[in-house]
């Protein structure tokens, strides 16, 4: 018995927080009800093991996974999986593509697509009750990865403004000698100069002869204006 599942969940963060949680496989894992990775192999092989309930069936899958691709130009997984159940008398596979979707700034989309093969007597349950089951864990999942990836975007580095220029090297001395910090320190943190205004018509300089001039002709007249 084989189904096949395609969704889309709206992510609340960004499709770079959606995607960095999306790579960390166990965490991913720890999201779905019932699945649990119990051993990492290397970088693309894990052991793991998922609980599941099919009407009156308890079953307990146990498994090994590996991830086919992980594409970060197109914030892309694949992987795929396969288990038997405690007792040997079913078997279960899934192939499962999910990739992310960014809308804008702050929103995105997980688009997966997973298609699930069961074998002895949990295909017995049949393809309804199967496709049912799985709208339910799926839904479990989307909520409990929308709420980890939320955390994930609040530990990331917030965008900061670019730093000021750095200032010419003759001031970051006279602040460094002020503040008792490095040069080094002064360069970066100490904004540049003012710009230097310039008046549209520079004052003329003083005419120092003129002056002298002035008062010496006025001198004269004041001294022959008293002889006469």
């Amino acid at each position: 018995m084989k189904v096949t599942i395609e969704k889309t969940y709206p992510m609340p963060v960004s499709a770079d927080a959606t995607w960095k949680l999306l790579q960390q496989i166990e965490a991913v894992a720890g999201c779905m009800p019932g699945a649990k990775i119990t051993e990492k192999l290397d970088a693309t092989h894990y052991k793991g093991t998922v609980a599941v309930k099919l009407g009156p069936a308890n079953l307990s899958f146990k498994g090994d996974i590996e991830v086919l691709a992980l594409d970060a130009s197109t914030r892309t997984l694949r992987l795929v999986g396969k288990g038997t159940d405690s007792t040997g008398g079913s078997g279960a596979s899934m192939d499962l593509t999910a990739r992310v979707v960014a809308l804008d700034d702050e929103t995105s989309q997980l688009i997966g697509t997973s298609e699930v093969s069961m074998s002895g007597k949990a295909a017995a349950f049949g393809n309804r009750m199967m496709g049912s089951v799985a709208e339910q864990v799926l839904k479990q999942f989307a909520t409990r990865f929308t709420d980890e990836v939320r955390l994930v975007q609040g530990r990331m580095p917030k965008p900061v403004a670019p730093p000021p220029p750095a200032a010419t090297a003759a001031t970051a001395v006279e602040v460094a000698a002020a503040a008792e910090i490095p040069v080094a320190e002064a360069l970066v943190s100490t904004p540049p100069p003012a710009a230097e205004v310039v008046l549209a018509e520079p004052p003329q300089q003083l005419n120092a002869l003129g002056l002298l001039w002035g008062m010496f002709t006025d001198w004269l007249r004041g001294l022959f204006g008293r002889r006469r």
